[in-house]
């Protein structure tokens, strides 16, 4: 068991289809298999995260494979170094897209983190094989030292968390945006685009060991998919109605640039 109480941070132990800690704070497993170990006073809406909508049109793009060949260059990555994780954390997982490829290579334990219920009940639903939780990234219900492997993909949380939860000599694979990612998007809706910042992130406790740009020109079509790719991003409250619809029936070709960062826990 890898989790804690988020409530008071005792190991939690299976009962059943609870799960429960020597204090008494008990968590029912939901039908699809997830735990919410989100406590009420640390959420900061009903329902944070994205909802539904949000969800599915993320699910329905990604499906669609437009993304695959990030999910493919990490695995390429893991394979390179040779690393053979027994457990396994994606922070802000989402609906488990790139969770499930993931664990597919690795296997292991495996745990999948995202604030929005949505997602990760969808993703339990489906993915049986990875132990979901709803729960904060910036609160991780994880004992310290208890992962190999991290995998944050666009997702906020706090680098403190995954330097207490990561064990030594663990990785963590962090990825955001490059410099030119979704630049045809910005140029429909600013005058004077920018380009996102180039990052060279320093993390304390964690030694840099690999960076790299992933980029290419992605060419959607007219449709759902285009729709569901201006749905997921975050200008998407930039456009109205008229323009979401007119860029479905055009399609859109953009490009795409990842920030692709990994970094190893120092030993002390």
């Amino acid at each position: 068991m890898l989790f804690l109480c988020p409530i008071c941070q005792q190991t939690l132990t299976v009962e059943s289809h609870a799960w429960r800690c020597a204090n008494r704070h008990h968590f029912d497993v939901a039908k699809e298999g997830y735990i919410n170990l989100l406590p009420v006073n640390k959420k900061h809406s009903k329902d944070p995260g994205d909802n539904k909508e949000m969800m599915a049109a993320r699910r329905l793009f990604l499906e669609s494979g437009h993304y695959q060949p990030l999910i493919e260059r990490i695995k390429e990555l893991v394979k390179t170094f040779d690393w053979q994780p027994s457990s396994t954390l994606d922070v802000g997982c989402g609906e488990g897209y790139y969770s499930s490829r993931l664990q597919a290579l690795v296997g292991g334990d495996f745990v999948g983190i995202d604030i929005s219920r949505a997602a990760v009940r969808y993703a339990s639903k489906r993915y049986h094989a990875i132990q979901f939780a709803v729960a904060s990234a910036f609160d991780l219900p994880l004992a310290d030292n208890s992962v190999d492997l991290i995998l944050r993909i666009f997702a906020p949380g706090s680098d403190a968390e995954l330097l207490r939860v990561c064990r030594e000599a663990g990785i963590f694979i962090n990825v955001s945006a490059g410099p030119m990612h979704h630049f045809a998007v910005k140029k429909l809706i600013y005058e004077q685009p920018r380009q996102h910042p180039q990052r060279n992130t320093e993390i304390p406790g964690f030694e840099k060991i690999h960076q790299e740009r992933l980029q290419w020109k992605m060419q959607l079509p007219e449709g759902d998919i285009c729709a569901a790719f201006l749905q997921m991003t975050p200008y998407a409250w930039k456009f109205s109605e008229q323009q979401k619809n007119e860029l479905k029936q055009l399609g859109l070709i953009c490009e795409i640039d990842f920030n692709i960062e990994i970094f190893k826990k120092m030993t002390e």
